[in-house]
């Protein structure tokens, strides 16, 4: 962490904060003010770190929007991601050699892939200069942030979580928020399709306590490392190894049976009682909404160690853009090579960081046959954690660049028609609130691969065509029309919903020849002038089983929030929002500096 600290003074990425702030709310809402600037704004770190609730100050610093550009995270990585992806794809395409040069050549290369394992260390590592154990075991000893006003307590973002299958044979790590109930216990938000989930489903079965071991800090890279989306049973700090060319340097967990990288910062152990389930959450989460309470394991712990100058990482999660953003573009760039292995028709993908991730992805492809976008849409849903993506857009090899947002758009509008639709069910992030049950949800493909013949409409000005549309549906409240060049324009509707948003959409189809695809919103929380945040909320809140409309001409999208109006009967979260009385306090510390037009447009 130290090292990591003067790499990013050197080169002039980190802001120091000698102001004191408080753990709660204060530190959190600064740095999701810093990573809403242009490129992501520096990291963080808050060398005046107090609880104010219990009077605590802490000796340690608070480090935080560590991976938040992408300049930091080549920094980080100490080397381009691109030169990462591409050692993978040799790897993967690796052939038995011809002749006795080229045998030694890759002996050689053999020989150097002997780095990328991680390496168990005998004695105890500087992470455990300092121990607590037994009585002295106390969580709030450490930094650990509350970062939302609604949030269920105080919550661990950046918390490398290690585990090991029953038989000892599979180690994973992950990456897991960790709520904070007392002094010594830990709620684990690990989600049923994640690695540590099946590992618990073996205790489980055998009736025994789960062994846990977190460590927070160290090289930052083990903490990316604990993102890695890599193949149920695969070591994720093989990639530390083969990023590095220097193994992890392991020592054992005083009280369980884990190895844990001897340099981190905090390490956190203990056992889960399988049969012990508690109440986790609520917690604003990247989605930028609450997520609800939900029982979850629970880890007791048995022991505490650190090093003696520790320095506590965190991130901060809610509304994009957020540091994840670019924590996503290494993981995207760096296993796309892998992706293609169980998605060879894959060309290029991309995820826009205002659709959360698994809410919407832009694929290109090369389609060698009619129905091939289709066919491939269901070979896409089953790869890996692709399965959680709920809406996918698939494009040809004559595309634009994905990353072009203006061009992609133009294309897709341009070819598209209602039998581009692709309506389908399965999985879901345990995020998602907006389907009908947990888990399972609709999933919306559109083929942009063929163009369609499409007749581009009779525009109307946004004036008259809100006129038209009040006469047929009194609860709308103003409407926008983007992209009226092409020949599918969107009409983002605002409403004040006093009905199912299906009776809209079934009122205005006699406007079909003025409009193509129709979106509505709540006219509460929505600027319907802001497509960045539209794009936020409308794949976040529509199931495309439930919310998609379709007639000979229009297609509808609801996107409002949803209630007994639409038969959900499902709590609907609040948006994650900052709390006013904590920026005005941070701005008369003087330390906020983001601007209003910023914040009104991020919609903090």
């Amino acid at each position: 962490m130290k090292r990591t600290i003067e790499l990013l003074r050197k080169n002039d990425e980190l802001r120091v904060i000698e102001e004191e702030l408080d753990i709660y709310l204060e530190i959190p809402h600064l740095a999701y003010a810093e990573v809403k600037k242009k490129d992501g704004g520096k990291a963080l770190l808050f060398t005046n770190v107090v609880d104010k609730k219990s009077g605590k100050k802490f000796q340690e610093s608070v480090f935080m929007n560590v991976f938040g550009s992408y300049r930091r995270c080549e920094l980080l990585f100490g080397r381009t991601i691109e030169s990462v992806a591409d050692e993978i794809t040799k790897l993967l395409h690796m052939k038995p050699p011809e002749g006795f040069f080229n045998k030694l050549s890759m002996a050689g290369e053999l020989f150097a892939l002997k780095n990328i394992f991680p390496k168990k260390l005998k004695g105890s590592g500087v992470c455990q200069q300092i121990k607590y154990l037994d009585e002295n075991i106390d969580l709030y000893k450490l930094p650990v942030l509350t970062t939302w006003e609604q949030d269920g307590g105080p919550f661990i973002t950046m918390g490398q979580v290690y585990t090991q299958s029953l038989d000892g044979e599979m180690v994973n790590l992950g990456m897991y928020r960790l709520q904070v109930y007392d002094k010594n216990h830990l709620g684990m938000h690990w989600q049923i399709h994640k690695d540590s989930s099946h590992f618990f489903d073996q205790y489980q079965k055998a009736g025994k306590k789960m062994p846990v071991s977190i460590a927070i800090g160290g090289d930052p890279l083990y903490t990316w490392c604990a993102t890695a989306p890599l193949p149920y049973g695969v070591n994720e700090l093989l990639m530390y190894g083969l990023i590095k060319k220097e193994p992890a340097k392991l020592v054992k967990s005083l009280t369980t049976p884990l190895y844990i990288p001897q340099d981190v910062d905090y390490v956190i152990e203990g056992w889960v009682d399988t049969q012990e389930m508690k109440i986790e959450g609520p917690f604003g989460d990247h989605t930028g909404y609450y997520t609800l309470k939900e029982p979850y394991p629970v880890m007791e712990v048995s022991a505490i160690t650190t090093k003696k100058e520790p320095v506590f990482l965190a991130t901060v999660v809610g509304k994009p853009p957020l540091e994840d953003k670019y924590m996503g573009w290494a993981t995207g760039k760096i296993f796309f090579p892998l992706l293609k292995t169980t998605a060879p028709d894959l060309l290029d993908y991309h995820m826009p960081e205002n659709a959360g991730f698994h809410n919407l992805i832009l694929a290109k492809m090369k389609p060698l046959y009619k129905g091939h976008a289709k066919q491939f849409m269901h070979a896409f849903w089953g790869a890996g954690q692709m399965s959680f993506v709920k809406h996918a857009i698939f494009l040809d090899e004559k595309a634009p660049t994905l990353e072009n947002y203006e061009a992609v758009a133009t294309y897709i509008l341009d070819r598209f028609a209602p039998k581009s639709l692709f309506i389908t069910e399965g999985i879901l992030d345990a995020l998602d609130h907006s389907s009908p049950e947990t888990l399972v949800g609709g999933k919306l493909g559109i083929d942009a691969t063929s163009a369609n013949k499409v007749e581009a409409p009779q525009l109307l000005g946004d004036e008259e065509l809100l006129r038209r549309v009040k006469e047929l549906v009194p609860d709308a409240v103003n409407l926008h029309q983007f992209m009226r060049r092409t020949k599918n324009p969107i009409t983002v509707i605002s409403v004040r919903k006093t009905k199912n948003a299906k009776s809209y959409f079934d009122a205005l189809v006699e406007l079909s020849m003025h409009m193509r695809v129709v979106v509505f919103v709540d006219e509460a929380k929505n600027d319907i002038f802001n497509p960045y945040m539209l794009i936020w909320r409308v794949t976040n809140n529509m199931d495309a089983m439930r919310d998609v409309y379709i007639s000979a001409l229009m297609v509808g999208v609801d996107g409002t929030n949803k209630n007994l109006l639409d038969g959900f009967s499902r709590e609907w979260p609040d948006d994650v929002e900052c709390t006013q009385s904590v920026v005005d306090a941070l701005k008369q510390k003087g330390v906020w500096d983001l601007s209003d037009k910023m914040y009104e447009k991020f919609q903090l």
